[in-house]
């Protein structure tokens, strides 16, 4: 099995996730412009996760529910009650649907304008910055007291939010300025799992 990953993406979160399930794969750094990885995912984006079947699967949220089906031993998923299930999907569509997209304008600003002079990308990324804040204050009250996205143990969605949420260190609000975010992510950076992915996915 192998993922294709770049550095500081979501794919991170299913490398950390692969690691805690303890699954055996190989990390494989994606080159997004070359026709080799074109044809694991004519998409060029990262993750893909290769199982050896017809095709590499791709989608943060997809792969990682997948990984936590797959090791229900490592109990990274959802608990097994249809409130439990809905709650868990609700998070993984929050991160995916709300969450990644809301650092869109910040990163690739010149998709959201066709003036690409600097001062006009400079207006897109300052307007990403309200709907950052309104995501990080939302995983804020959802992490809650714990330390922990879903219901008060480690998951896959731990993984996946912990990874976006260190993008908020390019901003002036990082972080650190919301209160159950910060101790989620200082919890998550003493994972020694985490610590060692965050040094080899450089």
């Amino acid at each position: 099995m192998k993922l294709y990953y770049a550095p500081g993406t979501c794919a991170v979160a299913c490398w950390i996730a692969l690691e805690w399930a303890g699954a055996e794969f190989e990390a494989v750094r994606a080159d997004s412009a070359s026709e080799a990885f074109r044809r694991v995912n004519p998409l060029g984006m990262v993750p893909a996760l290769d199982t050896g079947g017809p095709r590499a699967m791709t989608q943060s949220d997809a792969i990682l529910t997948y990984i936590a089906e797959t090791h229900p031993d490592a109990r990274l998923g959802t608990d097994d009650d249809v409130h439990g299930r809905f709650e868990f999907a609700e998070i993984m569509a929050f991160l995916t649907g709300d969450f990644h997209p809301a650092f869109w304008p910040f990163f690739t600003p010149q998709r959201y304008t066709t003036n690409h002079a600097l001062q006009a990308l400079d207006d897109v990324r300052a307007a990403a910055h309200t709907r950052i804040d309104r995501v990080m204050q939302h995983l804020d009250r959802m992490i809650g007291q714990g330390s922990h996205v879903y219901r008060g143990r480690r998951t896959v969605a731990d993984a996946y939010a912990f990874v976006m949420a260190r993008w908020t260190s390019k901003l002036d609000k990082t972080w650190k300025d919301y209160p159950n975010v910060a101790r989620f992510y200082a919890r998550m950076e003493q994972d020694l799992t985490v610590q060692d992915v965050l040094r080899r996915s450089t």
